[in-house]
């Protein structure tokens, strides 16, 4: 009951203050606002990140041909210029080691598609049957390349969203037959809607065939610019990418003080590297919006001050008709404490405002976590506790005699 009064007590000081609570309070709310809306956009945009590069493929690695060297300027990492991968590689990396789920060759031209009055220029992209699996992508319609169609070099195609928008407004493609650079492809099946890639590039403008059918139709050539590899799991990818690397170095007889003439680039690299930038910019944004918190916590407690110097008297009279020392301290704390919780909910209130307002406004992506939310509060609590607990053992120490004959 002593608790429940002194409660009491309190909230009716805060409330003989309106505009003083309030504008004391607008610190915090500030202050929280800031970080929820700041940690939003960090988070947002680490998950875009993430969802990215995760789209990108299960447990991938990718095979250049090629090097890059550039302290002997040594480059041209997947040109045709750099004739190191052969099919027997890949088939080898297939059959050969053992933490390598799936490979899918790949060699890639740009062409000119036309379907009835329609063209458009999009990039061909030869793969193997697996190329789905690995990169996590539906068929929408239809079906993909098989083995049959790699095999036999078929003049077979699957299409991306954007490819069908241009060239088949309003027809459903399956079974259709486009020319690709003057020559007449079949299409068999529409890739799901994919959209931008980590680089910004439109991955549903795109065709795809048969590697086979492309090296032999489009380029004539019979090495292979790159290939994508599955791991048999997360895990095993960076032992899969000191695999691939051995096998290749003894399949191309480079010796020891020798580049390598291709690269392995594992993307489980790229997701941490990406997550570890996006954490610490997520910290920045997050400890920069902190400042504000302060600065509100130092506003409570330099109003806290005032407010014991105003009601010294007040504090006489209660301690001198029998008021604990304590239960003056524990209302000044509560008063403290009550407005940063008070300033502290309204904050998350505006914060969470704000990050649903930020994608509509300015197009980021924002994500609102739970653990931003409830630190919050627990933050603003500990404000509230730790800039008013000199307030309050200020007025605790007052000496009742003195406070008594204070005007």
């Amino acid at each position: 009951m002593n608790f429940l009064m002194t409660f009491r007590v309190a909230f009716r000081a805060l409330a003989r203050n309106k505009m003083r609570s309030a504008l004391t309070m607008l610190g915090i709310i500030i202050g929280v606002a800031a970080v929820i809306a700041m940690v939003s956009v960090g988070q947002g945009a680490q998950a875009s990140i993430q969802e990215q590069i995760s789209s990108m493929g299960t447990n991938m690695l990718t095979v250049f041909s090629g090097s890059m060297n550039f302290g002997g300027v040594r480059s041209g990492t997947g040109s045709t210029s750099t004739n190191t991968l052969t099919v027997d590689d890949i088939e080898a990396i297939k059959n050969e080691v053992p933490t390598v789920a799936m490979v899918s060759p790949s060699v890639s031209a740009s062409a000119q598609l036309v379907f009835g009055n329609q063209n458009w220029n999009a990039r061909v992209q030869g793969v193997g049957e697996d190329y789905p699996k690995i990169r996590k992508w539906l068929v929408q319609s239809g079906e993909f390349v098989s083995e049959a169609d790699v095999r036999q070099a078929t003049r077979v195609v699957v299409l991306g969203q954007t490819v069908v928008d241009n060239l088949f407004p309003g027809i459903d493609p399956i079974g259709q037959s486009i020319r690709v650079r003057e020559l007449p492809f079949r299409v068999i099946g529409v890739m799901a809607k994919r959209g931008m890639d980590a680089g910004g590039r439109d991955q549903d403008d795109t065709l795809f065939a048969p590697y086979t059918t492309v090296q032999k139709k489009l380029l004539s050539i019979t090495h292979i610019q790159m290939a994508n590899i599955s791991a048999v799991s997360p895990a095993a990818t960076y032992t899969a990418q000191e695999q691939i690397t051995d096998l290749l170095r003894q399949r191309h007889k480079l010796g020891p003080s020798q580049d390598n003439d291709f690269m392995v680039r594992n993307m489980t690299d790229v997701a941490e590297t990406a997550d570890e930038t996006n954490r610490i910019m997520t910290i920045l944004l997050g400890s920069i919006a902190s400042v504000s918190l302060m600065v509100g916590g130092i506003g409570i407690m330099n109003i806290m001050l005032v407010s014991v110097t105003e009601r010294t008297r007040e504090i006489g009279i209660r301690m001198a008709i029998g008021a604990r020392s304590s239960a003056v301290r524990t209302q000044f704390l509560i008063e403290s404490i009550v407005l940063s919780v008070m300033g502290g909910i309204l904050g998350i209130i505006i914060g969470v405002i704000f990050s649903i307002l930020i994608p509509k406004m300015l197009g980021w992506p924002t994500l609102v976590s739970v653990t931003s939310i409830v630190g919050s509060v627990l933050f603003s609590a500990a404000v509230g506790i730790f800039f008013g607990y000199y307030p309050a053992r200020k007025a605790a120490a007052l000496d009742p005699i003195e406070a008594l004959r204070y005007e």
